[in-house]
């Protein structure tokens, strides 16, 4: 069992940056890779940015190239996603996942965190 818990997000103006973190607990970290994913209103959750378990390889959404910056730190058992430029379109609630093989599927990941609103006004 892996817990998952948010920080970081709140109500920013377009142009903007933010730092989201994801602290986890349970079984070991270094064991899962992880995601972020986003879920507007009235919209399906989407695949923002994934990183492997090591930190060395990553794969960003279109949307999020050269914006967004996902990294971890095994240590101390955290993720977190820079995001820079933000956009109104941006606007969601941001959820981080932890699966043991990675991908953008959302169902390839085993746990989630409860996720933490990021608002971007224009």
């Amino acid at each position: 069992q892996v817990q998952l818990v948010e920080s970081g997000g709140g109500l920013v103006q377009a142009g903007d940056s933010l730092r989201l973190s994801c602290a986890a607990s349970g079984r070991t970290f270094s064991s899962y890779a992880m995601g972020w994913f986003r879920q507007a209103p009235g919209k399906e959750r989407e695949f923002v940015v994934a990183i492997s378990r090591s930190g060395g390889i990553t794969d960003y959404a279109d949307s999020a190239k050269g914006r967004f910056t996902i990294s971890r730190d095994n240590a101390k058992n955290t993720v977190y996603l820079q995001m820079n430029s933000l956009k109104p379109e941006d606007t969601a609630v941001y959820y981080c996942a932890a699966s043991l093989y990675g991908g953008r599927s959302s169902r390839g990941y085993n746990y989630w965190g409860q996720g933490t609103q990021v608002t971007v006004s224009s």
